[in-house]
């Protein structure tokens, strides 16, 4: 059972310090309570069902996002205005559910496209 709380917490401590998030705009990502993000956070709870579902989904956008941009340039992007989301910025995206539209962004800007 350590692994397991490790991998919890080796997915979600980056993802809180790279991204600048605090534990309540990373469950607002999520669409899951702040206590429950909390709790993996604290290792009092893992995540299971639609909630580790969730957080994987979340966990490889983060690394796309990590592979893509510049670290320090991640929070910005996430907050920004993008035209390629039709003025939409990335995080409100993510807060509906809506990870297919941020990868493709990513995946344009992988190909080489300014979004």
């Amino acid at each position: 059972m350590a692994a397991v709380e490790r991998s919890v917490d080796q997915v979600t401590a980056p993802i809180e310090r790279d991204l600048g998030f605090s534990v309540e705009e990373l469950a607002d990502a999520l669409s899951l309570p702040a206590v429950e993000v909390a709790q993996w956070l604290a290792n009092d709870r893992l995540p299971g069902g639609d909630s580790g579902a969730r957080l994987a989904e979340f966990a490889a956008l983060y690394h796309h996002l990590r592979r893509t941009l510049l670290p320090e340039a991640i929070p910005l992007w996430l907050r920004s205005p993008n035209r390629y989301l039709g003025g939409s910025e990335p995080l409100a995206l993510l807060r509906r559910g809506d990870l297919e539209r941020i990868e493709a962004a990513l995946e344009a800007i992988d190909s080489g496209f300014f979004v």
